[in-house]
């Protein structure tokens, strides 16, 4: 599971934010905080994983926070969610290291598609080990390739079928097949096809071809 701190001075806000993140599967609110001093003590006594931080808190801002938290050698991953949205905050966002930066008002779809992407950069954080030039180009890519949200599905498509099989795709240790996709995510052959087709024209599946001895080649799939 991964762990999460919710930090946002409006104490109804901070509520929503919880029950969103508690909705993705993989994830748990370990406490909520309403100011950069609770967040502090808060992370003195239950270390996360991961900290969804509003900007504008009442003893100091949310990018402040993450300083703090550097110099004190806690290097928690942080997304940001506020409705701060001019470009000095989101580019000291970024240099301040934040992995993520969510505006509000969002929707559930687009904070979940966040924390999936997340998910999928901890996984392949927690497995260690070395890293090729194509490992190194997935893990930067990988918060942003989560975000396939409703509006970038064209109509007939959904989200959820969507999820299914990207999840597929990312569990994978080889590149699949349409059938084999189908299978796995239990869908006709007809839909997971469908659906690779979009992700492969969203640049976020890489389509290669395996030749047999006769016929035509079979199209493999494989997760960008």
């Amino acid at each position: 599971m991964i762990d999460v701190l919710v930090v946002d001075d409006d104490v109804h806000v901070a509520k929503i934010n919880a029950a969103y993140v508690t909705k993705v599967e993989g994830f748990r609110v370990s406490c909520l905080a309403h100011s950069a001093t609770e967040a502090l003590a808060a992370l003195e006594t239950h270390p996360v994983d991961l900290i969804l931080l509003d900007h504008y808190l009442p003893d100091k801002t949310g990018l402040q926070l993450v300083g703090d938290l550097r110099r004190r050698g806690l290097l928690t991953d942080v997304i940001m969610v506020t409705a701060a949205r001019d470009i000095a905050t989101v580019q000291a966002a970024m240099r301040h290291g934040a992995l993520q930066y969510l505006v509000k008002p969002f929707t559930f779809a687009g904070l979940r598609s966040k924390l999936v992407g997340y998910a999928a950069l901890h996984r392949t954080f927690a497995g260690g080990g070395q890293a090729e030039q194509s490992e190194v180009d997935r893990i930067f890519g990988a918060l942003g390739a989560a975000n396939a949200g409703p509006a970038e599905l064209p109509k007939g498509h959904s989200t959820a079928t969507a999820d299914r099989v990207r999840s597929v795709l990312r569990s994978a240790d080889a590149p699949l097949s349409a059938q084999d996709v189908a299978v796995q995510a239990g869908l006709s052959r007809q839909t997971a096809q469908r659906y690779l087709k979009l992700l492969e024209r969203a640049g976020r599946v890489r389509l290669t071809l395996k030749y047999g001895e006769t016929g035509r080649p079979e199209h493999r799939y494989e997760w960008v």
